[in-house]
């Protein structure tokens, strides 16, 4: 379901729930309301920007004097809606943030869900499938809460359209429970809600079924309904009747998934070269940076997939040598003992290859889910900005275009620092001990450390605070470069869960360690994680950004130095402390 219809949904065919006497209705149903209406619903279709603005500025203006704000801000809902459809995503995004504080401020509590509600579709849109359903889910809590049941279909449509893929019994289940609301409350929608179980009988393979919404969908047309799904709709119908060139023609018109249509179309009537060619272009035009993950990741496994198979061709071979041997020199028992061992540990090799192809599997799902979206939201944002820069159409004054400067330069670093996290962590793997160190006085370099990061990340809203019980003559053994990945994802873990409040190294040490301590004023971390933090690719805040490897480089990195890193269970908080422990020896006996 494309998001141009989303503004059907919610402008047009919702009816505005009353929030002061039932006579505040009435002007819904003057021609100047009428007409208002209509002119924000034909700039939209038109994709005329210049003339939905100014059309659903007068619109807002009329409802803000009738004193509806459900509808008033339903309008401000339309307009990131129009602005996600033009893939303006950082406007789309602002102006959803906008409305959120607003709301907040005025402490309309009962219209927030508006705002969940389009921070869903930014999520959607940005490829986070998972927070997108939260949202939708937490907008129906709070539409039962507040009583605004009539508008709960669209919201389950919406999940309908998430989850449709992946389990198209729970999208029915969805359906379901979006027709039973809207036949009691807004009889309006079933036409449209039931055009869409049609679709799903479809995908699903239930001809009759299909056939029989089809009819019942040719019928409420001629009654003078309609429905966005409704070309869709016409596609598969011409599909099922064998028109399958028909209906790939008008799949490529319609403008909803095209190419995705054309792939089932083609699939379905066993046409799988143009069902390949359609599915290709879909893929390219929507997904091109998750492809190219895939596709390296794939070639990884692949990788690993023929060195196994050259493994079990070897040990095949060998083992028939073995049956010889045995045969030709049964009276060497010695012999034949020792033949038996090495087999036995071949046969351990090959089953430890056969764990690390599974255990690259596992890495490989986790990174893709990881990177696809941590990169793809920073790249959108960068290429939201990169279109208000460019379009000739904003007055941008000099302090908003360094702000749009900062955040671009922001969202570059943060895909930078993914980079070189996977890089860091491919070049640790082996575990080597670090041979490059040399002397250095320990709390000039940590306090330079501490600095260097604070300027990078510009947190202003947190403080940062440096302790030491060192003399500040006094020398360590260490490198520099591999201590700043240490202490960095340490820094960085901490103000991402400290929003205010302040963050302290504390430097000390015992007679045969240095020990760095890492604390926060945050939400601190539940003693159970201690070591599954440690973990690749986890993170306790899905929300938060990140691919939840910094925590596994900085471990890996204090490896390297020939120490360790761990979380301070005895802490008392608030927040969280880490603790660095390098041996003192250990520094010492590699510089000589």
């Amino acid at each position: 379901m494309r998001l141009k219809y989303l503004l059907l949904t919610l402008a047009v065919v919702t009816p505005t729930v009353a929030t002061h006497a039932d006579n505040k209705e009435s002007y819904k149903e003057s021609k100047e309301y009428v007409a208002l209406r209509d002119s924000v619903h034909h700039a939209f279709n038109d994709s005329d920007s210049a003339r939905f603005f100014a059309s659903v500025g007068k619109l807002e203006s009329y409802l803000l004097s009738q004193d509806d704000l459900h509808a008033y801000y339903t309008q401000r809902c339309n307009e990131i809606v129009f602005q996600l459809n033009r893939q303006r995503i950082f406007e789309a995004y602002k102006l959803a943030t906008q409305l959120s504080k607003e709301l907040t401020e005025k402490k309309l509590d009962k219209e927030m869900y508006m705002a969940i509600n389009m921070m869903g579709h930014i999520y959607n849109y940005s490829g986070n499938k998972e927070g997108a359903k939260q949202c939708f889910w937490e907008v129906i809590r709070r539409m039962e809460q507040e009583g605004y049941t009539e508008s709960q279909p669209p919201i389950y449509m919406n999940l309908v359209n998430i989850v449709m893929d992946e389990d198209p019994r729970e999208g029915l289940r969805l359906i379901d429970q979006a027709a039973s609301i809207a036949k009691k409350t807004s009889p309006e929608r079933v036409f449209d809600i039931e055009t869409r179980r049609t679709l799903a009988y479809y995908l699903l393979g239930d001809s009759q079924r299909f056939l029989d919404g089809y009819k019942a969908y040719r019928e409420g047309v001629e009654k003078g309904f309609s429905s966005v799904h409704g070309r869709k709709l016409e596609v598969y119908y011409l599909a099922s009747k064998g028109l399958v060139d028909e209906a790939a023609r008008l799949a490529l018109e319609s403008g909803d998934d095209p190419f995705e249509t054309q792939a089932e179309i083609y699939s379905g009537a066993g046409r799988w070269h143009e069902a390949y060619d359609a599915l290709k272009k879909g893929v390219a035009e929507t997904d091109s940076l998750n492809s190219l993950i895939l596709s390296s990741s794939m070639q990884g496994i692949q990788g690993e997939l023929k060195i196994y198979e050259a493994e079990r061709r070897a040990s095949r071979l060998w083992l028939y040598g073995l049956v010889a041997i045995v045969l030709l020199l049964s009276s060497l028992v010695v012999a034949l003992v020792y033949i038996v061992q090495m087999r036995r540990r071949h046969l351990r090799e090959m089953k430890q290859a056969y764990d690390r192809v599974l255990e690259s599997d596992k890495l490989k799902t986790a990174f893709i889910q990881n990177v696809s979206h941590e990169v793809r939201t920073p790249l959108n944002v960068i290429a939201g900005f990169a279109q208000v820069l460019a379009a000739t159409e904003y007055n941008i004054s000099p302090q908003e275009r360094q702000r749009i400067a900062n955040t671009m330069m922001g969202s570059t670093r943060r895909i930078t620092t993914m980079v070189d996290e996977v890089l860091e962590m491919s070049m640790n793997e082996v575990g080597t001990k670090e041979q490059n160190l040399s002397e250095v006085q320990a709390n000039v370099t940590l306090r330079r450390i501490m600095e260097d990061f604070r300027r990078e990340v510009g947190h202003l809203s947190t403080k940062f605070y440096f302790e030491t019980t060192l003399d500040d003559d006094f020398m360590i053994w260490t490198n520099e470069s591999v201590l700043r990945h240490v202490i960095n994802p340490l820094l960085d873990n901490a103000v991402k869960n400290t929003e205010s409040g302040e963050v302290r190294m504390v430097c000390g040490k015992t007679p045969d360690q240095l020990v760095i301590a890492i604390e926060d004023t945050g939400r601190g971390i539940p003693a159970e994680e201690a070591e599954h933090i440690f973990e690749r690719f986890v993170k306790l805040d899905s929300f938060k950004e990140g691919m939840g490897l910094g925590l596994t480089i900085c471990r890996s990195m204090a490896s390297r130095l020939g120490g360790d890193v761990k979380l301070d269970t005895s802490y008392a908080g608030p927040g969280a402390r880490f603790e660095v422990n390098l041996p003192l020896t250990y520094q010492e006996d590699n510089n000589k």
